[in-house]
């Protein structure tokens, strides 16, 4: 019998997926939004960073600026980022003129068709973009350059060479920059992997949390050479015995926080994990939580309510695919270049079930079912794919609305008329968000007005909204998440949480409403947190 010890990835290991050494997310891995992406944020950035790096490293370590566009890699290794940039107006060319000539033909077309045929301007199309999209009005004569991103995605134009894993040690919750302005040279001891996320070889190492192996084994894995990689190798990796996590077994349900607006809910069966955003455990650990660990080894649905970079998730993603049966994602009109398909970023990342749904469109399974509701507001007025989702289970329904906002009371007193009381509610307050420009500004062919990206905003509810939605749906629990304010959130989120900040306010204003209005339980959830539904209670 062999004595040979067998390693599963170390608590404090991340596994870092990248795009050209960004941290990869859905505006960079789509070809046409990596191409704007590119062109008007990163090579900005990395441009402007060359021209002054100490500016930008005092800048990114102030707080009050976390999360502008400041790139934090200190000056000595300036010459590795005017490298990287060369490197990528070299090898990306080809979308960085996509992006360019798209721009550029969108606002042509916005100033000359006002409402004669568009036949005429499939002449004028650039090479670029010829035999890539589809020309149209909105009924308010308004062009639209409508891009076929299926099209794309089978073009050269999707780099899956641009695809690499970084894998590392987290010495605390602070080490990681801002993921949207900073590229991530690898160090000494870090491992990088050249390999493109749909690989089944992803899977073999991710399967290491649950099924640890040997040190050969895990060497050819990654290619490396086992005496000459082994010091980077093995502090990734432990030999501590593993105690595999068992399915909840108990009466009702039980629903675990993570995080954010991650939540795994267990009971008669199924397991089902909303928005997957899981941390791991730095080497200084910080505040208590749960992990990949933690989690089960199959679990059966895994849902997504919409595609920003802290709700649709590569990192955790990717790590999970091997245990994940189905992945839910809403439905993309296909309309706006912006309203991306998450189901085929989804097919693009390796998954082999993906199930797309559109409002009001269930899922069932033996004991219960999942509904997708309308998710209003959090995408600055741009109508791009979201849901919310209820899930029956038993006599239970579990409504779980990310960032929705409750703008219009009526349409969640429509979906309680449909699907019936929602006794528990998982709902998110950042009431103030981000403003438009934040995230999208480099995906607009004309810069917003000054007034029009403040008033703009990628937003939750407040206190009133969120008691409105709660009522509407005839709640009897509300949990307040996807607030951000975790410490492994802040390199993703850019928020430094305090407690009498404007989210807090509002969160004890609706604690309040609840409170007087007989409601059994209501809660801010963060860090970690186990809840059950017993069977048979209201």
């Amino acid at each position: 019998m062999s004595t040979e010890p067998l390693y599963h990835l170390s608590d404090h290991v991340v596994v870092e997926p990248l795009i050209d050494k960004w941290i990869a997310w859905p505006h960079n891995f789509s070809p046409v939004l990596y191409g704007l992406h590119l062109l008007n944020y990163q090579k900005e950035v990395l441009s402007s960073y060359l021209r002054n790096p100490s500016v930008h490293v005092r800048s990114s370590r102030n707080p009050k600026l976390l999360g502008g566009p400041f790139v934090d890699i200190e000056e000595n290794r300036a010459s590795e980022v005017k490298d990287l940039l060369t490197t990528i107006e070299q090898s990306r060319a080809d979308l960085l003129k996509l992006a360019s000539d798209l721009t550029e033909f969108q606002n042509m077309l916005m100033q000359t068709a006002t409402g004669q045929s568009v036949e005429t301007y499939y002449e004028q199309l650039p090479d670029s973009i010829r035999g890539f999209v589809e020309l149209g009005y909105d009924y308010h004569n308004h062009p639209v350059v409508r891009c076929i991103e299926s099209l794309f995605y089978e073009s050269s134009y999707f780099k899956r060479n641009s695809q690499s894993i970084r894998i590392f040690s987290l010495e605390n919750d602070d080490s990681r920059p801002y993921y949207m302005s900073t590229p991530r040279l690898a160090n000494s001891n870090d491992i990088e992997w050249n390999i493109s996320f749909d690989s089944t070889q992803i899977d073999e190492l991710f399967k290491l949390d649950i099924c640890p192996q040997s040190l050969d084994y895990i060497c050819n894995l990654l290619g490396l050479t086992l005496y000459q990689d082994t010091s980077r190798l093995l502090p990734l990796l432990s030999s501590n015995p593993y105690t595999p996590t068992e399915p909840w077994s108990g009466d009702g349900l039980r629903l675990r926080y993570f995080g954010h607006a991650c939540v795994l809910l267990e009971g008669k069966g199924v397991s089902i994990l909303t928005d997957p955003f899981v941390s791991t455990i730095p080497k200084q650990a910080g505040i208590d939580r749960l992990t990949f660990k933690d989690l089960p080894a199959q679990i059966d649905y895994v849902l997504i309510t919409h595609g920003h970079h802290d709700h649709f998730v590569f990192e955790s993603l990717l790590r999970l695919r091997h245990r994940i049966d189905t992945l839910v994602v809403p439905r993309s009109s296909g309309v706006f270049h912006g309203d991306l398909s998450l189901k085929q970023i989804a097919q693009k990342l390796g998954f082999k079930r993906v199930q797309e749904v559109d409002t009001l469109e269930s899922i069932s399974f033996s004991g219960g079912k999942i509904t997708s509701i309308p998710f209003f507001g959090e995408h600055c007025d741009l109508l791009h794919a979201k849901s919310g989702y209820v899930v029956s289970l038993g006599e239970e329904q579990v409504l779980f609305a990310a960032d929705s906002c409750c703008l219009d009371k009526r349409v969640y007193e429509n979906v309680k008329n449909i699907v019936g009381p929602i006794s528990t509610v998982f709902i998110g307050m950042e009431c103030i968000g981000a403003p438009l420009s934040w995230v999208y500004a480099p995906l607009l062919p004309i810069k917003p007005e000054r007034s029009h990206d403040q008033s703009r905003r990628s937003h939750a509810n407040d206190a009133v909204s969120a008691f409105n939605l709660l009522q509407a749906v005839g709640a009897r629990r509300a949990y307040v998440y996807a607030l951000g304010r975790e410490p492994w959130l802040k390199y993703f989120m850019a928020l430094t949480p305090a407690d009498d900040d404007l989210y807090m306010q509002e969160v004890r204003k609706l604690f309040k409403m609840t409170q007087t209005s007989g409601f059994l339980d209501t809660q801010m959830l963060y860090g970690k947190k186990d809840l059950y539904l017993e069977s048979g209670r209201s």
